[in-house]
C-alpha cells in the first residue's frame, strides 16, 4: 500500500471519533479527519499514514458546511496548528452533542452500556462562551526563548498564545518575555485572582536568573503530576516504530523526572476555595483546570455519597483532599474518611488545610498498593475515585470492589478509560445507578464523566 501523506481528496465525513476527529472513508480506507464536522464534505490533506487500514488528515477546505459551523474562535489550532481547541469552529451546543456521541459509543463498545448521554455545561459557561475557562496552562519554550504550545502530534513549538481557553489576564505579557530555552512554564490564576508563573528547568538545567527557586517536586504519577496540556508523540513512518517508541519512552521519562522550579511571578503558592474551605498548595500541583469544576464535582459527590453522621469513606487519587473534605463534613467527627494520594507535597498541603478534621486521614501512597492492603478492612460506605486520564485500571478497581463499598463515585476525563473502568465495576456485580457528563474542557474533545455505582 502506498503512503498517502500529502495527498488531498474530497471526503464526506461521518460520526465523531474519540480524539477530536470525524470518521470518513476513501478508497476502502478509514480516514480520521480533524477540523471537520459530521456530514460535511471537505477536502482532506493526509498528515499521517502508518500503513494499515486508516490514516489521519486535516480538513483544509470545507466544501459543504454543517449548519453547526461557526467562525473558529481559536486561531492557533487550525490545520497544521496546535491540538488545543479541537472544535472551536462548532457552536457550543454542537460541541457538547459531539462529545455525547463519543461517550455513548465508548460506553456501548467497552462497557456494554446502552445509555443516552447529555453533556452539561459547567456553571459559568453560557451562550457562545467557549473560552476563558482555563485557570491553569502549561506552555513550552522554543530554542529562541519564546513561550508557545506544541504542534498537534509533534514536539515542535508554535510560539502563538492566542488560544481563548485561559482566563482573562493569565497570559498577559508572557509572549513579550524571553524565557529559558527548553523550559516549561506553568501559569496558574488562583481563587484570589493572583497569577503565578513557574518555570520548570530544562533537563539538567538549574540556573534561573530573574526568578526565585521553589521546592522541587518529586517524580510522582498521581494527580499532583497531571499535566495541564497533553503532549503528543511525533509522526512516525511504519519502519521506524521501534525507534519512535524508544524516543517516546525517553521523553516520558524526562517529563516525569524531578525538575528545578523557579517562580517568575506570584508566590508560587496557589490559593483555592471549594465549599467554603481554603487550600494553599504549589502552583505546579494539580487542580481542576476549569474554573468551576472543583465546586461542581464536590457538590455532586456530596449529593451522591449517601453518607450520614458516623459513616465512612475513601477518596482515592485525592490530591489536596477536596472531595475527602466534603465526605468528612458529612460523616462528622464520629465518622472516618481516608484519602490517598501519591504526591507527597499534595498530602502535606491537604493535611495543613484540613487540620480541623481529625477524623480525616490523608495518606501518601500509591493508590493500588494502599487499596489492595485495605480491601479487607471495615467496609466503607462510599469510595470516590478521580484517577489520571489513563483510568484506575484492573488492580485498583478489583481492590475497591473487594472492599465492597455500598456506593462508588468514579470520575474520568477520558471516555475510553472511563468506560473500561465502568465495565470492570459492572463485571464485579455493581449497578450503574446514575451517570453525568460535563463539558469541563470547552472547545476541546475532552469531557468529564461521573458515574454512581451501587450494589
Amino acid at each position: 500500500m502506498s503512503d498517502w501523506r500529502g495527498q488531498e481528496f474530497q471526503v464526506r465525513l461521518g460520526p465523531p471519533g474519540h480524539g477530536g476527529f470525524c470518521v470518513g472513508r476513501h478508497e476502502g480506507r478509514v480516514v480520521f479527519v480533524r477540523h471537520g464536522l459530521p456530514d460535511e464534505l471537505v477536502r482532506a490533506r493526509v498528515t499521517e499514514d502508518r500503513g494499515g487500514s486508516f490514516c489521519r488528515a486535516d480538513a483544509v477546505e470545507i466544501i459543504e458546511a454543517s449548519p453547526d459551523r461557526i467562525p473558529a474562535t481559536c486561531p492557533v489550532s487550525g490545520p497544521g496548528g496546535a491540538g488545543c481547541c479541537d472544535f472551536s469552529f462548532a457552536t457550543p451546543a454542537a460541541q457538547r452533542a459531539l462529545k455525547a456521541t463519543v461517550v455513548a459509543e465508548q460506553l456501548r463498545r467497552l462497557a456494554k452500556v446502552e445509555r443516552e448521554i447529555e453533556v452539561e455545561p459547567i456553571s459559568g459557561d453560557v451562550g457562545t462562551d467557549t473560552g476563558g475557562w482555563r485557570t491553569r496552562v502549561r506552555l513550552v519554550v522554543d530554542p529562541a526563548g519564546r513561550a508557545g504550545v506544541h504542534r498537534y502530534r509533534s514536539t515542535a513549538v508554535i510560539p502563538d498564545l492566542r488560544c481563548p481557553q485561559p482566563v482573562a489576564g493569565a497570559l498577559d505579557g508572557v509572549a513579550d518575555r524571553i524565557w529559558t530555552p527548553g523550559a516549561d512554564l506553568v501559569v496558574a490564576v488562583d481563587g484570589d485572582g493572583v497569577r503565578h508563573i513557574v518555570e520548570l528547568a530544562a533537563t539538567g538545567e538549574t540556573d534561573r536568573p530573574g526568578g526565585r527557586p521553589s521546592t522541587p517536586r518529586g517524580a510522582t504519577r498521581g494527580r499532583g503530576q497531571r499535566p495541564a496540556r497533553r503532549r503528543e508523540s511525533g509522526q512516525p513512518v511504519a519502519d521506524e516504530r521501534g525507534a519512535v517508541r524508544d524516543r517516546a519512552a525517553a521523553r516520558k521519562s524526562a517529563t516525569n523526572a524531578p525538575r528545578e522550579e523557579w517562580v517568575m511571578a506570584g508566590s508560587g503558592r496557589a490559593v483555592e476555595y471549594v465549599a467554603g474551605r481554603r487550600w494553599e498548595f504549589a502552583a505546579t500541583g494539580f487542580w481542576q483546570a476549569h474554573r468551576g469544576a472543583a465546586q461542581c464535582y464536590s457538590d455532586l459527590i456530596a449529593e451522591w455519597s449517601g453518607l450520614a453522621p458516623g459513616g465512612s469513606g475513601w477518596d482515592l487519587y485525592s490530591g489536596v483532599g477536596v472531595f475527602a473534605a466534603r465526605l468528612a463534613g458529612q460523616t462528622g467527627q464520629t465518622g472516618a474518611v481516608a484519602a490517598v494520594e501519591s504526591a507527597r507535597s499534595a498530602v502535606a498541603d491537604g493535611t495543613a488545610a484540613l487540620a480541623d478534621l481529625p477524623w480525616l486521614e490523608l495518606r501518601a501512597d500509591r493508590v493500588e498498593r494502599w487499596a489492595r492492603a485495605h480491601a479487607t478492612d471495615a467496609r466503607p460506605d462510599v469510595v470516590v475515585l478521580d484517577p489520571p486520564r489513563a483510568g484506575a485500571g484492573k488492580e485498583v478497581v478489583a481492590a475497591v470492589t473487594d472492599a465492597d463499598p455500598r456506593r462508588i463515585v468514579h470520575i474520568g476525563c477520558d471516555p475510553a478509560a472511563f468506560a473500561r473502568d465502568l465495565g470492570l465495576y459492572l463485571d464485579a456485580g455493581y449497578h450503574l445507578a446514575d451517570l453525568r457528563a460535563f463539558d469541563a474542557f470547552p472547545a476541546t474533545h475532552h469531557v468529564e464523566c461521573v458515574a454512581l455505582l451501587d450494589r
